[in-house]
C-alpha cells in the first residue's frame, strides 16, 4: 500500500506528446511530398545533417513519409557520414540477463504475460553468479539485467543484490564492469538506490507512445498507466541517474507517430534535464508466447525500417542506437551502416538459458542425448533472429572493418550525462573511445577468441594504428598494448 501511495504521489502529465500535433505534422508532410520544391528543401535539410546538423522536425515527418528514391538514398548516405564522423567504426557489444519472469502486467506482445501459463522464477544470488559466469566465459563485459515487474517477487531490494553479485562474480581474466539496467518504472527512491547500486544506464522501452493502443496493449498491472511509465526517466533523472535509455517496439503502432513521439520525449528531457538520453533502442515485435503476429496490422517493412533507423541517425547525432538478436545477421549489418551503434551478441532471453544453454552444448560434446536448450530453458520473452555466439559476431565485425568495443570507460570515469555529452559534440571523445576500443579487442581476442577471431582482430588493430602512427595517443596505445599482451588488463583511459 504505501508503494501505491507513492506512485500516486509522483505521477506526472505527459504534456509533450500530442497526438493531434504528430498527426498533423505527418498529414502535412503527405500533402507536400510530390512538391519538386519541398524536395529540394528536404535534400538540403539531409545535406545539412550529414555535417552534423540534427535533421529539424519537419524533415523528420517529410523524410518518413517520402517514397522519392533520390531522397532516401541522400538520406541513407548521410546516416552513413554521420555515423562514421561521431563513431567512427566503433560497434559497443553486450548481452542481456534475465534474472526473473514473474510479472504482474498482461502486455499482449510479451511472452511474459501474466496470463501465459507457464513457470515463473527468479534465479538465486547463486544462480545469478553462474549466469555471470558463463557471459564472463564467452567475453562480455556490458550486461543489461532484464526482468518482468512483480513488487513481491522482484522487489528493488531483489534487483540491487543481483546487480552487486555481477559485479562481484569474476571468472579468471572476466570481470562485468558495467550493468545497465531493464526493470519496470519506479519510484524516485528506487532509482536512487539503482544509482547507489553503480548502474550504467536506466532503459525502459515505452513500447508505444500512442495512448489508446498504449492502453490496449497494457489492459492490466502498474503498466496500463501511461502518466506512470511515460514519465519514468523524468524520476530516475531526478533520483540521480544521468544516463537514460529510451525506444518503442516497432509494430505495436503506426511507426511515423513512434518516430515522431520519440524525438518529442528526446527534446522533453533536454529541456527539463539539460541532457537527452544516452540510447535508443529500436525492437521490431517478434512471436513470443501466446503472441501471434496477425493480431497487429502495423508491422514495420524492412524497408521503412532501415529509413526510420536512418532517420533517427540524422535527428539525433550523438545518441547511441541500439539493436538487439531480434533482427536476423543481415538486417543487423545493414543497420550497422545507417546508424546503429550498440548490438548485443550470444543472447539468451530466457531466466536461467545461459546455463540451460550450457549444460545442452556440454551433453553435446559428450556425446550423450539431450533435448535441445530451447525446449528445456524457461519460454524467452520474444524469439531471437540472430543465434551467432559472441566470438562469431566479434570475428564478422573485424572482418567487416567494424571495431568490436567492450568499454566501459566513461561509466568509471565520470563520463555520464551532460558531460558525455559536451565531449562527444566537441568531438574530444574520439580520443579516448578509440583507443579503450582497441584495447578492450585485445583484451577479447586473447582471451577469449578462436583463430579467425584473433587473425582478424589482430589485423585490425594494426591497421587502426597505422592511422594513429607518430601521434601521442598512438604511441601510448602501443605501449599499452604490449603490456595487455605481457598480462595486464582492463587498461582504460
Amino acid at each position: 500500500m504505501a508503494k501505491l501511495v507513492e506512485w500516486e504521489n509522483q505521477r506526472q502529465p505527459v504534456d509533450f506528446i500530442d497526438d493531434e500535433e504528430i498527426w498533423s505534422t505527418i498529414h502535412r508532410a503527405e500533402t507536400r511530398k510530390s512538391d519538386p520544391g519541398v524536395t529540394r528543401q528536404l535534400l538540403e535539410a539531409i545535406e545539412a545533417a550529414a555535417q552534423g546538423k540534427a535533421l529539424p522536425g519537419w524533415a523528420v515527418a517529410d523524410l518518413l513519409v517520402n517514397d522519392d528514391p533520390e531522397v532516401e538514398q541522400a538520406a541513407f548516405a548521410a546516416a552513413r557520414q554521420v555515423k562514421e564522423s561521431i563513431y567512427g567504426n566503433r560497434v559497443v557489444l553486450f548481452a542481456p540477463l534475465y534474472i526473473s519472469n514473474y510479472c504482474v502486467n498482461a502486455c499482449t506482445y510479451c511472452g511474459y504475460n501474466c496470463k501465459n501459463n507457464l513457470q515463473r522464477r527468479r534465479l538465486t544470488l547463486k544462480e545469478i553468479a553462474e549466469e555471470v559466469r558463463i557471459l564472463e566465459a564467452m567475453g562480455h563485459k556490458r550486461l543489461a539485467l532484464e526482468a518482468g515487474e512483480d513488487p513481491v517477487n522482484c522487489p528493488i531490494e531483489y534487483v540491487v543484490d543481483a546487480i552487486e553479485t555481477i559485479y562481484d562474480t569474476l571468472q579468471d581474466n572476466g570481470a562485468i564492469r558495467r550493468v545497465n539496467v531493464n526493470i519496470a518504472a519506479t519510484v524516485i527512491e528506487d532509482y536512487e538506490k539503482l544509482k547507489a547500486a553503480g548502474i550504467g544506464t536506466y532503459v525502459l522501452f515505452q513500447e508505444t507512445y500512442h495512448r489508446p493502443t498504449y492502453e490496449a496493449v497494457h489492459p492490466r498491472g502498474p503498466k496500463h498507466c501511461y502518466e506512470w511509465h511515460t514519465m519514468a526517466m523524468d524520476r530516475a533523472m531526478m533520483g540521480g541517474i544521468d544516463d537514460v535509455g529510451i525506444g518503442v517496439l516497432y509494430g505495436l503502432y503506426d511507426h511515423r507517430f513512434e518516430v515522431l513521439a520519440t524525438l518529442r520525449h528526446v527534446r522533453h528531457l533536454e529541456e527539463v534535464f539539460g541532457v537527452g538520453p544516452h540510447t535508443i533502442s529500436v525492437p521490431r515485435l517478434r512471436p513470443a508466447e501466446g503472441v501471434s503476429l496477425d493480431n497487429y496490422p502495423y508491422l514495420v517493412s524492412d524497408a521503412d525500417f532501415m529509413k526510420l533507423v536512418a532517420v533517427l541517425r540524422l535527428a539525433v547525432p550523438y545518441t547511441g542506437l541500439i539493436l538487439s538478436t531480434r533482427e536476423t545477421p543481415k538486417m543487423r549489418s545493414t543497420l550497422l551502416n545507417l546508424g546503429v551503434s550498440q548490438l548485443s551478441a550470444g543472447s539468451n532471453t530466457g531466466v536461467g538459458g545461459y546455463q540451460e544453454a550450457s549444460r545442452s552444448k556440454a551433453k553435446s560434446h559428450s556425446g550423450l542425448e539431450t533435448t535441445p536448450a530451447s525446449s528445456i530453458a524457461d519460454p524467452p520473452q520474444f524469439s531471437l533472429h540472430d543465434h551467432r555466439s559472441l566470438d562469431e559476431v566479434v570475428c564478422s565485425l573485424a572482418e567487416s572493418g567494424y571495431l568490436p568495443s567492450f568499454c566501459t570507460a566513461c561509466y568509471r570515469q565520470g563520463r555520464t550525462g551532460d558531460r558525455f555529452m559536451a565531449l562527444a559534440k566537441s568531438g574530444q571523445i574520439q580520443h579516448v573511445c578509440q583507443p579503450n576500443a582497441l584495447l578492450t579487442l585485445q583484451e577479447f581476442i586473447m582471451d577469449y577468441g578462436n583463430d579467425a577471431t584473433r587473425q582478424a582482430g589482430e589485423q585490425l588493430i594494426a591497421k587502426e594504428l597505422e592511422t594513429l602512427s607518430g601521434t601521442e595517443v598512438g604511441k601510448k596505445l602501443e605501449q599499452d598494448l604490449k603490456a595487455l599482451r605481457c598480462g595486464r588488463r582492463d587498461i582504460y583511459y
